[in-house]
């Protein structure tokens, strides 16, 4: 490969992006699906045949002819896995093609790779969640500092404690042993009040009949399937989405956008739409009237960011771009705050530290919400779990033992 042009290159490799939007140059998903086979000259009626095919191969029938900008995190990376499909490459390169996914669709995607492995596709994949891997994967390689530390076969691997798994820097391998870790009940009286919240988009509805009450220190997880609403839902909570009704009460008091915007601050599923300062060091403090500096310099110390402090947000990690946007939300002094997505591309040892800033901020009276799909931290992290689904809340239980095998069932832990 090494002395193959990329034109080459590209003939036989296949790749999807840790960021989907980043690889899209369509804004429509059948002609997103078709773009490669467009760029290998294929003839229009066999594109036309090869885009249907890939749709019901994948289960995707649902997601053709649809505007890419008015999908779902988790339905765009579908699109980008289907337009890396539909060009039938011999070897497929997957960037944490699970990132912003729900647990169902990841129970697709183990399906799509067992698909593609049946076929005699060469397939790799760089993953930080491992547990959906673990019966596919015929070996698996650990990279650290820039070199092959470790290569094992999936039984090798599973041998492994979960001490060494961790201090590798290695997630869960099976999600049905992890248990609630942390639960705070709070004796405050609620300061947050949503009565009789509807949403929509494009004059279409999203949510309706959404009420709850949040008090100071609790940190809620707002799951569901993807397109159910819940980005929707936090932009709603933070005064950024106009096609709203219903009321939002702080301390009792109505709460118009302008001043719920005031009031929040949210770390965006694309954290790419926030970073705007010249270096690590900056981007902490950017915007915020009298910044506490020694608080910042701390915050990136404890997320492992002071290292790239001159750095320019541009040139790091997806996951060093989640910790840093989430450093920014421990200065802001915001009373609300909202987290969507915010442990995709995170490792072990960057999921603990995240964990740990949110149970900080959590111990400061910060209400918080955190949009997500990952069961590991809902157990590391959260005191209470929002189901969205059918255009509402369909439940809404604490982080205990108790509820369990009903937050298993709504993550399809098995």
């Amino acid at each position: 490969l090494a002395d193959l042009p990329m034109y080459r290159i590209a003939e036989k490799v296949g790749s999807v992006f840790q960021n989907p939007r980043t690889q899209f140059f369509n804004v429509d998903t059948d002609s997103e699906i078709a773009f490669g086979m467009e760029n290998g000259a294929v003839p229009q009626e066999q594109m036309k045949r090869r885009v249907a095919e890939t749709a019901k191969a994948l289960h995707i029938e649902n997601l053709l002819g649809r505007n890419i900008f008015a999908l779902s995190g988790g339905e765009k990376q579908k699109i980008a896995f289907a337009s890396v499909y539909a060009m039938n490459p011999e070897i497929y390169l997957l960037d944490e093609p699970s990132s912003n996914l729900d647990m169902t669709a990841i129970g697709e995607l183990r399906e799509h790779l067992r698909l593609i492995k049946s076929q005699g596709k060469t397939v790799i994949v760089a993953e930080h969640r491992l547990y959906y891997l673990m019966d596919v994967a015929d070996r698996m390689i650990y990279l650290e500092n820039g070199r092959i530390a470790g290569d094992f076969t999936p039984e090798q691997f599973r041998s492994l404690s979960a001490k060494e798994r961790q201090a590798m820097g290695l997630r869960a391998i099976d999600l049905c042993e992890e248990k609630p870790l942390y639960f705070s009940s709070t004796s405050h009286p609620p300061v947050l009040e949503l009565q009789n919240v509807m949403l929509a988009y494009k004059k279409q509805p999203v949510l309706k009949n959404i009420s709850l009450k949040a008090a100071p220190g609790e940190v809620l997880a707002v799951v569901g399937h993807n397109g159910a609403g819940k980005t929707t839902f936090s932009r709603a909570l933070c005064g950024l989405h106009k096609e709203a009704s219903g009321a939002y009460l702080w301390n009792g008091k109505p709460q118009k956008p302008k001043e719920r915007m005031k009031r929040s601050y949210m770390v965006m599923q694309d954290v790419n739409y926030q970073l705007f300062a010249e270096s690590v060091e900056a981007e902490c403090t950017f915007g915020i009237k009298h910044p506490d500096i020694e608080l910042a310099k701390k915050t990136l110390e404890e997320l492992g960011l002071i290292s790239f402090r001159e750095r320019h947000p541009n040139t790091l990690s997806g996951g060093q771009k989640q910790r840093l946007a989430a450093a920014t939300s421990m200065v802001c002094g915001k009373e609300l705050l909202v987290f969507d997505e915010p442990t995709s591309g995170l490792d072990y040892d960057s999921m603990v530290r995240l964990s740990s800033l949110i149970r900080r901020l959590s111990d400061m009276g910060k209400v918080i919400f955190i949009v997500m799909h990952d069961y590991e931290f809902v157990c590391r992290t959260c005191g209470r779990v929002l189901h969205l689904d059918g255009g509402g809340i369909q439940d809404e239980m604490t982080v205990t033992e108790e509820n369990l095998p009903k937050i298993k069932d709504i993550f399809d832990v098995r």
